[in-house]
Formats: structure tokens, sequence, C-alpha cells
């Protein structure tokens, strides 16, 4: 049986501006300039999201880049416009499913990116083969996502909490090898990058916010570790016990985000 491990809009609200309020580190200053997005570029985000990147290539670029983004949520594509029209700014924002054909002629944009997205994907060879096939000659492929060793924090209180092993994500635990080793199969040269960002949590609250956002009840991926709404709370309670034991132990929570940039040429 397929499992669809997409995450909600809602969840990934929530994270986003966790990492942005209780990060050291910006991960769009460390995008940026890893890419240099530069005015006549035509550039393609997959999985755009609510525009965060797309919005931010466009920023960097001084407006004078040609972006187009692409996503499955019709919800978060609402919010891009909202904010695509309020900053008037002159972003395509777009349907786009990376499990069929991008709707694309080849050789069309000089850069594609993906930020915690396209490692979703159902055929990796088939995703990457679309984006290939769109990015001109020289044109280049930017994944980034989670490495095997993001978070750890977040995992030994849980496991802490539970005595339970934690099931193996689906970003982390594709991302250094299937991904990485699918694209290298694809394009001509393929680097990994990586970006480190430690959230630091003054109290117990938000960090548990951000384990509702990753352990949602509609997360099928977390199934072995409740059933039902009940045992979904009882879950939250045993982790909060354990979380605050930390916190008075050392005054704070403390969880490293890992993240890794695959950069490829076409």
């Amino acid at each position: 049986m397929e499992i669809n491990y997409q995450e909600t809009s809602k969840d990934l609200l929530v994270r986003i501006d966790i990492h942005e309020k209780y990060g050291s580190a910006n991960i769009d200053v460390w995008t940026n300039e890893l890419l240099k997005p530069q005015a006549g570029m035509k550039i393609l985000d997959v999985g755009c999201g609510a525009g965060k990147l797309s919005f931010l290539f466009n920023e960097y670029a001084k407006g004078g880049a040609q972006i187009t983004g692409g996503d499955f949520s019709e919800e978060l594509l609402d919010k891009a416009r909202e904010k695509n029209k309020k900053l008037d700014t002159a972003i395509d924002f777009q349907f786009l499913d990376f499990n069929k054909p991008f709707n694309f002629t080849d050789n069309t944009f000089d850069l594609c990116t993906s930020a915690f997205a396209i490692y979703y994907a159902s055929d990796l060879n088939f995703t990457f083969g679309e984006a290939h096939r769109v990015l001109n000659s020289g044109g280049r492929l930017f994944v980034s996502g989670p490495l095997p060793e993001n978070k750890q924090m977040f995992y030994d209180i849980i496991k802490e909490a539970t005595n339970v092993s934690i099931p193996p994500m689906p970003g982390s635990s594709r991302f250094k090898g299937d991904i990485f080793n699918t694209i290298s199969g694809i394009f001509a040269k393929t680097e990994l990058h990586k970006f480190e960002n430690h959230l630091t949590f003054p109290e117990v609250a938000p960090f548990i916010d951000y384990v509702r956002a990753s352990l949602s009840e509609d997360r099928k991926l977390w199934t072995s570790m409740f059933n039902g709404k009940d045992e979904y709370e009882a879950l939250i309670g045993k982790i909060t016990e354990v979380a605050t034991r930390w916190i008075n132990r050392d005054g704070k929570l403390v969880m490293t985000k890992v993240v890794g940039g695959i950069l490829a040429t076409k």
C-alpha cells in the first residue's frame, strides 16, 4: 500500500515560523549565497508552497528574474498569489504535480529548485528526469532537505518518552542515498552542501508546538506510535514530561537542524 507522507500546509507553516523565531542561522542567506539568482534568469521552484523561495529569489535578483512557482496545494498557492499581489511582484504561481510531466518545454529554465518538497516524489528517476529536461544546458538543479543527523534531540526525547524506535523519515532517510544517487546518475555534476541551524527553545511550549506539527494526527508516518486522538494526546503528554525534565536540567532545549543542499549541473 502506498503511503502519502506529504505533511499538511498548516504543519509546514508552523515549522517554518518556529525555525525563523528560534533559529541561530538563516537558511535564506545560505541559499542565496549558494545559488546567487540573477536578473535575466528563468527560475522554476518546484513544490513552492506559499512561495517562500520564489519571493526570496525575486528580492535577491531585484525583480529582474523570471520566476515560476509550482505546487500541488491550491491552499498554499492561494497564499502565494495573495502575497504576490500585495507585494506587486510578477511571479507566476501555478499548479504543478511533480509526479506527473512538468507543463514546460525542454530547455526552458536556468535554475530549478525544490526546498523540502521534491523528496516526497513517488518515482525519483521520473521527477528528477523532468527537472533535467526543462533545464537549459548548463542549468542547475538545487534540492534541499534534511540529512540523517537532522534534529537528533527531537528523536532522543521521543525515544525516551516512548521506548519505541522512531520510524524512518521519508526525507532524511532518502536524501543522502537514493536522492543524491538518482540526481548524480542524471546530471553531469553533483555536489552536496551542508547547512546547520541551532534552534534554542527557552521553554517547553514552542518545542511542543514543533512536535505537534511533526506528529500531527493525520501523518500516516507515525501510526506505529499512536492510534487515534486519545493515544496521540497521551504521547504528547509523555513527550512534554521528558522535555520539561530536560529543560529543568539544562535551562533550554537546543535542537540542531542539519540540512543538505544537492546542487547539480546539467
